[in-house]
């Protein structure tokens, strides 16, 4: 049963003073001050979390955080308050992150199949490859390695620290199906770390 926003009463005084559950019914009704202070107050969380993910360009960040934002007032009326805010604002950018990662997968994948008709890559220089291995910290490159429900589940509780119960509403799934997949992603860690010290 979803809960019918209510117009707020300016409250005396600045939006601080109001909590996340008010000022998103507030930011639902079109209160832009309201949504302002929630931006100002979990901006740099959802920006951790997109950094992450390895599944967003860097340079896509700033665009997925705006889109979050964006799309608040109008997805307001879905928050039940079984979760906080801050959970739902998670759920709303990963479903940006997920959108546009498809979105780049289907251009690369056109661009790849017309760069193959026109001619074939040349492969990396050594440098490159090098100059690339550098770039990547070791944590970025075992979180790409998994599967992206399996890397969502890492980040939300082991980078984000978010308890299990919070994460799995963030990801829209029951909190048992949540420590499955962590239990899949050590343990794909783990073959991965072997593998690489064989």
């Amino acid at each position: 049963m979803s809960q019918k926003l209510i117009p707020l009463r300016r409250l005396e005084g600045s939006t601080e003073e109001m909590s996340d559950d008010a000022l998103l019914a507030a930011a639902g009704t079109g209160e832009t001050a309201a949504l302002g202070a929630l931006f100002d107050r979990h901006h740099h969380e959802v920006h951790r979390f997109l950094s992450r993910l390895s599944m967003v360009d860097s340079a896509d960040v700033d665009d997925l955080i705006q889109a979050t934002f964006v799309d608040l007032p109008k997805l307001a009326k879905k928050f039940r308050g079984d979760s906080k805010v801050s959970t739902f604002i998670l759920g709303i950018a990963r479903n940006k992150a997920r959108t546009a990662h498809r979105s780049a997968s289907r251009r690369q994948k056109l661009a790849t199949a017309a760069a193959k008709g026109r001619q074939h890559e040349s492969p990396p220089t050594a440098l490159q490859l090098v100059s690339e291995q550098e770039d990547e910290a070791r944590l970025a490159t075992a979180l790409a390695a998994l599967p992206i429900k399996l890397r969502e589940a890492m980040v939300l509780v082991y980078l984000e620290g978010l308890p299990g119960l919070e994460a799995a509403k963030a990801l829209g799934i029951r909190e048992g199906t949540l420590w499955k997949r962590l239990h899949v992603a050590r343990q794909t860690l783990r073959n991965i770390h072997t593998k690489e010290t064989l």
